[in-house]
């Protein structure tokens, strides 16, 4: 609220930092959103495969080939009152590209709207949890991402989960997916301040298993990242580190699914467009359905309740 007791109308400020391509079914203006998408089209610290600032707009074609009624839980998208902002512009420093994520977040967080971030590479994933205390954190990715610093940058993509660490806290953060990780990661005191699932872990103990453990696990507030390498190359194919051995895209939804009435934030990155046949682009964006219908279906039943 303003100074003279009117709710401060924060469209006109956040149309300044973003271009102006929408994904299918964000159909509302910002104001009366719900769940307010944006892309951040960066990948300067990624190691290996580039392209996932590309990535945003690759999504969206994908999304644009979905059907708006998502039948798995009876919920119609073009309902869920979503917005798009566009894009970020192109930025080179990875240190302003995440003071703008966290401007923009913290705008989304303060209107009591859910951020759906599209990546980029995953080191953007660090402005949004600035904003972020005293919640939860699940991350799907095949690496540690425990780096304390990787060529001489502690924002590199590398480094994520450890910065996530310092934000949020210990035993605040569940990773799934882990099958990558460097000795200076695993002999960290720290390493085990998080959870790390292995996707031998999630095959061996079987999905729920897996989802009884995160739900006895998180607080009523979780932020949730999906970093695409956490989906074994099969499924999605088209990312900047590819791992074997991964976890199948099924998991990943019934993972998403299971806690979506909880997500307060949301983002999906690492997927790269020019090493895509296509499948990971749809992955991607019929995650991005899933996560918000099913969302809706859950406090739907709760309101029957």
């Amino acid at each position: 609220m303003g100074g003279n007791g009117k709710e401060k109308n924060h469209a006109a400020e956040l149309s300044n930092h973003f271009s102006h391509l929408k994904i299918a079914d964000a159909i509302e203006n910002y104001e009366d959103s719900k769940y307010v998408i944006f892309g951040v089209p960066f990948d300067n610290t990624s190691s290996y495969r580039r392209g996932s600032r590309l990535a945003p707009n690759s999504i969206r074609i994908a999304y644009d080939n979905l059907e708006s009624f998502e039948p798995n839980y009876g919920i119609d998208l073009t309902q869920c009152k979503i917005s798009d902002l566009g894009d970020l512009p192109v930025y080179e420093d990875v240190s302003y590209v995440l003071s703008e994520v966290e401007d923009v977040t913290r705008i989304i967080f303060n209107d009591r709207k859910i951020p759906v971030m599209i990546g980029g590479e995953h080191s953007i994933t660090v402005g949004a949890l600035r904003n972020l205390k005293d919640v939860s954190m699940v991350i799907i990715d095949a690496h540690s991402d425990f780096r304390d610093s990787y060529f001489d940058n502690k924002y590199n993509h590398a480094c994520v989960t450890r910065r996530a660490l310092e934000i949020l806290g210990p035993n605040k953060i569940i990773s799934v997916g882990t099958r990558s990780t460097s000795l200076e990661e695993i002999t960290s005191p720290d390493y085990k301040k998080v959870r790390f699932i292995t996707a031998n872990e999630v095959r061996e103990s079987g999905i729920s298993n897996v989802i009884s453990e995160i739900k006895n696990s998180i607080s009523d507030s979780v932020y949730f990242s999906i970093d695409m390498d956490g989906i074994d190359p099969a499924y999605a194919p088209g990312v900047g580190t590819p791992e074997p051995y991964g976890l199948s895209s099924v998991d990943v939804r019934s993972i998403l699914t299971s806690i979506s009435d909880k997500i307060i934030g949301f983002d999906i990155n690492e997927m790269t467009p020019l090493y895509d046949n296509g499948n990971t682009s749809m992955l991607a964006a019929k995650l991005i359905q899933d996560f918000i219908a099913s969302r809706e279906k859950a406090i739907l039943n709760k309101n029957i309740k």
